[in-house]
């Protein structure tokens, strides 16, 4: 019985030491590539400066927007306040 105990220790500590060695080749190897995609995208210009900014997009139909809102609401997605704000929202831009 001491032996299989022995055994069943030493693979115990040899499957323990495996475990944390390769927890930390994955933790080196995950920090590498985070420094080099860092880098990369340091030398990258920003996209978002080189764009045209968007055209603005043509108004919802306030009507469409409304009967949403009341669908919402009716399903109790929306409670009373927010509805009447939405509302509000919807009809001071129409």
């Amino acid at each position: 019985m001491p032996r299989l105990l022995r055994g069943v220790a030493r693979t115990a500590v040899v499957a323990g030491t495996a475990t944390a060695v390769s927890n930390r080749v994955s933790r080196r190897q995950g920090n590498r590539w985070a420094a080099q995609e860092d880098a990369r995208y340091g030398q990258q210009p920003d996209r978002q400066q080189e764009l045209a900014p968007a055209p603005p997009t043509p108004a919802a139909d306030p009507v469409a927007q409304l009967k949403e809102l009341a669908e919402l609401k009716s399903q109790g997605i929306l409670t009373e306040a927010e509805f009447a704000a939405q509302k509000a929202r919807i009809l001071e831009g129409a």
